[in-house]
C-alpha cells in the first residue's frame, strides 16, 4: 500500500483547547508533525477559564492569538500579543484570524460555541465539530450556512465519526435503512430506577469507559448525551428521526453502525480513545498511522448489544420530540439541560430531576421558527430562566433547612 499524499500545510484554530477534546487534538497535531506527513500552524486557541493551561499551550505551539471567556484572565497571558476576553471572546478570535480554508476544531462545551462556529463557517473555514450542542441548538442555521459557503463539516464525536466513515464508500443516504448509535450505558446501566434517580455527584462522574469533563460525563450517565447525538445525527446525515436508533454497548468498541436497505450492516470498531476520531477529522480524506491504541485480535473479545431501558433512562425519548417539534426546540432542550446539569452539580437537585426538568421546560416553552442566531440565543436563555425558576424553591428550602440545623446545634 502506498503512503497517503502529504496534506498541504494548514492553519488550525482550536476552540475549547483546554478540555479533553482540545488537549487530545493537540497531541494528535504533535503526532502528525512527528510523522512528517501533516503540518498544522495553530493560529488561534480559545478556552473558557483555564488560562494557565492555555498559556502553556500558546507557548508550546507559538500561538499569537488566544481567547478566554473569563472577563479577567490570568496575568500569565500577558506575553501573548493578542488576547480576547469575555463571553464573546471566541467569536472575536474567529473574526480576527479566521481565513477561508482554515480548519476550526469546535470543542467548546455547550451553546457557548455556537456563535464562533457560525462565524468560522461564514469565513469559509472547514469545521471539525465536537460540540454537539451547535447542531442541537442551531442546526437549522448551521447546515444551510455550511452548504452556502461550501465548507466541509467533519464530526469528531466517536459515534458520528463512525457513521461518517461507514458512509464513505460512496453509499447514498437513500440506501440507508437506519443509523444505530451505540451508548456505553454509563455508570448506572445495571442500577434500579430509584437508585439511578438518587445517584450522587461522585457516582455520576465515575464513568466506566470515557475520561471526559463533568458536564459531558453527567450527560452520559443520564443518556442525555445520546439524546443530543440523535439530534446531531439528524442534522449531520439529513435523516428523519425514525431512521436513527440507539443501542447500549458497554464495551464501547463498536462506535456506531449503519444498516442499509439490503440488510447489510457496516460498523466502525476501535478501542475507546478520542484521538482516533480527532485524527480522522484532521487528516480527512487521508488516513495515516495513528497514535491511539489498536485492537488486539489475538485476545477474546466480548461485544454486547442491548436495548435502551427508557423507563430508567427517559432522556432519549425527548430527542425524538425535539426533532418532531423543530425550530427552537433544540435550543430549548439544550439550554434546559445545561442549566439542569449545573443545578445537579451544585447539589440543588437529585440526578433524576435533570431529565424531568428538561422535559417540563420543553413542554412549557413553545418552539418557534429559527430565522437568526438571536432566535436561538433567546430560546436558550428562556429555557435556562425556566429551569432556574423551578429549581429556586428547592434551593431555598435547602437553605432554610440548613439554617434551622445551624440554629439548633449546641452553642
Amino acid at each position: 500500500m502506498t503512503k497517503p499524499t502529504p496534506h498541504r500545510r494548514r492553519r488550525l484554530i482550536l476552540l475549547g483547547s483546554t478540555g479533553s477534546i482540545g488537549a487530545n487534538a493537540l497531541r494528535v497535531v504533535e503526532h502528525l508533525h512527528d510523522q512528517g506527513l501533516f503540518e498544522f500552524d495553530i493560529v488561534g486557541l480559545a478556552t473558557g477559564s483555564n488560562a494557565k493551561m492555555l498559556c502553556e499551550q500558546a507557548r508550546r505551539f507559538e500561538v499569537q492569538h488566544v481567547a478566554v471567556a473569563d472577563a479577567e484572565p490570568s496575568k500569565s497571558l500577558a506575553h501573548i500579543p493578542h488576547v480576547y476576553t469575555g463571553p464573546d471572546a471566541a467569536a472575536e478570535l474567529i473574526d480576527a484570524v479566521a481565513q477561508r480554508g482554515d480548519l476550526v476544531v469546535g470543542a467548546m462545551v455547550g451553546a457557548a460555541g455556537v456563535p464562533a462556529t457560525l462565524g468560522a463557517i461564514e469565513r469559509g473555514c472547514d469545521i471539525a465539530l465536537a460540540n454537539k450542542e451547535t447542531l442541537v441548538a442551531a442546526g437549522a442555521l448551521v447546515i444551510p450556512k455550511v452548504r452556502q459557503h461550501g465548507v466541509t463539516l467533519l464530526p469528531i464525536d466517536s459515534e458520528h465519526s463512525a457513521i461518517f466513515q461507514c458512509l464513505q464508500a460512496g453509499r447514498s443516504v437513500e440506501q440507508v435503512k437506519r443509523l444505530v448509535l451505540t451508548a456505553s450505558g454509563g455508570p448506572f446501566r445495571t442500577w434500579s430506577k430509584d437508585r439511578v434517580y438518587n445517584a450522587t455527584i461522585e457516582q455520576t462522574l465515575d464513568h466506566p469507559t470515557w475520561n471526559m469533563g463533568p458536564k459531558i460525563t453527567v450527560d452520559s450517565a443520564s443518556l442525555m448525551n445520546k439524546a443530543l447525538e440523535v439530534i446531531e445525527a439528524h442534522w449531520l446525515f439529513d435523516l428523519p428521526a425514525n431512521k436513527i436508533e440507539v443501542v447500549v454497548h458497554p464495551q464501547s468498541i463498536i462506535h456506531s453502525f449503519v444498516e442499509f436497505v439490503d440488510g447489510s450492516v457496516i460498523g466502525q470498531l476501535s478501542p475507546p480513545d478520542m484521538k482516533m476520531p480527532i485524527q480522522f477529522a484532521l487528516t480527512w480524506p487521508h488516513r495515516t498511522a495513528g497514535c491511539s491504541p489498536t485492537m488486539d485480535w489475538s485476545k477474546p473479545h466480548r461485544l454486547e448489544l442491548e436495548p435502551v431501558d427508557h423507563d430508567r433512562f427517559p432522556a432519549l425519548l425527548l430527542a425524538y420530540k425535539v426533532i418532531e417539534l423543530g425550530g427552537t426546540a433544540g435550543a430549548i432542550f439544550n439550554g434546559a439541560n445545561e442549566a439542569a446539569v449545573e443545578a445537579f452539580l451544585a447539589g440543588h437537585i437529585p440526578f433524576g430531576m435533570i431529565t424531568e426538568l428538561v422535559g417540563e421546560v420543553l413542554g412549557t416553552i413553545e418552539a418557534a421558527p429559527i430565522k437568526s442566531l438571536s432566535d436561538v440565543m433567546r430560546a436558550d436563555e428562556a429555557a435556562r430562566t425556566e429551569v432556574a425558576r423551578r429549581v429556586a424553591p428547592r434551593t431555598q428550602r435547602a437553605c432554610d433547612d440548613a439554617a434551622v440545623r445551624s440554629s439548633a446545634a449546641p452553642g
